[in-house]
């Protein structure tokens, strides 16, 4: 699954797959990957990203067009 949505999201906010892998603690090679599909991006990882760009996994994946997220719980794992 080509997640076109986080260059999308990327470049919307000004900046460089370097600076998402600093955020994620990760190569850019790696990150490359997860945009371009030639690497599964874990569960974890998309969180994390959805945490950051306030938005829904539903979002980044294609299940929905709505950028907005769905309101937080109180035992939200990635509450940056």
């Amino acid at each position: 699954m080509k997640l076109q949505r986080l260059r999308d999201l990327r470049e919307d906010h000004d900046l460089k797959q370097v600076d998402i892998a600093d955020y994620l603690h990760i190569s850019q090679r790696t990150y490359s990957h997860y945009e371009t599909d030639s690497r599964s991006i874990p569960l974890e990882t998309l969180i994390r990203l959805a945490v950051y760009y306030e938005t829904s996994l539903d979002y980044l994946t294609n299940l929905t067009d709505h950028k907005k997220p769905y309101p937080k719980s109180k035992h939200a794992p990635f509450t940056e």
